[in-house]
């Protein structure tokens, strides 16, 4: 199971509205206080109770999307599975049930032949009749159990796969919460993966100065010592419903980082005008 994380992002943009809060006025170019988080954090978990067979990777390591992470053991569910899948692929029943069919068949008409001649009762006839309807509805009956069969294959199969805990996203271990031979319950945390490239500014931006802001408009974004640099992001989304306490939108920008600089920084965001804007203020 992936629980995605919502908290981090939550908290930073809280964090950052108390800041502008305090702050007061926001003239145009005024710079807003952030705080990075990643663009991706997941905890994963297993649906289903089981001891740690073995982990493949180690804190902060780089892993891939459709990575298997950690292994439950399932030595004793691949033996049920070998079983069922006999199961599944045996045809014997369904083949019983056909021979017995024709047989019947085969009886009744012979049966039906030999009435005409008055070799055979009436009563004769309907219970050879009646066999070949039971051995029709025996045949049904195999089928339907035949194809259950496979449905508790593909069923088993699926449950085996959960045993094994693998990445949704390309990212980096942040967390691991258990060890090997340790035994874990359903739906606890395993493992937390987080992807910080990009990285995503959950920016708390003043109501009076979002009418002009676009998805896909640029925004420079200051960050602090050591470093103070300055890198340009893209706006990714608006919201659609003010903060009320703090009379602002969230507004949140997506960082390129190849440089893999950690999610949590204090930055400063500075939104530049668009095209429009700019042509609208030449004029």
């Amino acid at each position: 199971m992936v629980v995605t994380s919502a908290s981090t992002y939550v908290c930073s943009w809280v964090i950052s509205s108390v800041l502008l809060a305090a702050s007061g006025t926001v003239s145009p170019d005024t710079q807003i206080a952030a705080i990075t988080v990643p663009s991706a954090d997941v905890m994963l978990s297993f649906v289903q109770p089981g001891r740690i067979a073995k982990i493949h990777f180690k804190e902060g390591e780089t892993v891939r999307a459709g990575d298997a992470l950690v292994q439950l053991d399932d030595a004793a569910d691949q033996i049920r599975l070998a079983q069922l899948r006999a199961e599944s692929e045996n045809l014997t029943h369904i083949q019983a049930a056909e021979a017995s069919l024709a047989q019947k068949r085969v009886d009744l008409k012979k049966i039906q032949t030999a009435a005409e001649r008055n070799a055979a009762t009436e009563l004769e006839v309907e219970h050879a009749k009646l066999d070949v309807r039971i051995a029709d509805l025996s045949l049904k009956v195999a089928i339907f159990e035949h194809e259950q069969a496979q449905r508790k294959y593909e069923e088993a199969k699926i449950l085996i796969d959960n045993m094994s805990l693998k990445s949704p996203i390309d990212g980096s271990i942040e967390k691991i919460d258990v060890e090997t031979g340790e035994s874990v319950n359903a739906l606890g945390d395993v493992v937390r993966v987080v992807q910080i490239d990009p990285l995503w500014i959950e920016v708390p931006v003043p109501l009076t100065k979002t009418t002009n802001l676009r998805r896909g408009n640029t925004a420079r974004v200051d960050f602090q010592d050591p470093d103070k640099i300055s890198v340009d992001g893209t706006i990714v989304f608006i919201g659609a419903v003010a903060d009320a306490a703090s009379d602002t939108l969230r507004v949140r920008v997506e960082l390129p980082n190849k440089s893999n600089r950690p999610a949590g920084e204090h930055v400063r965001v500075t939104f530049e005008p668009s095209q429009n804007n700019r042509e609208e203020a030449k004029r």
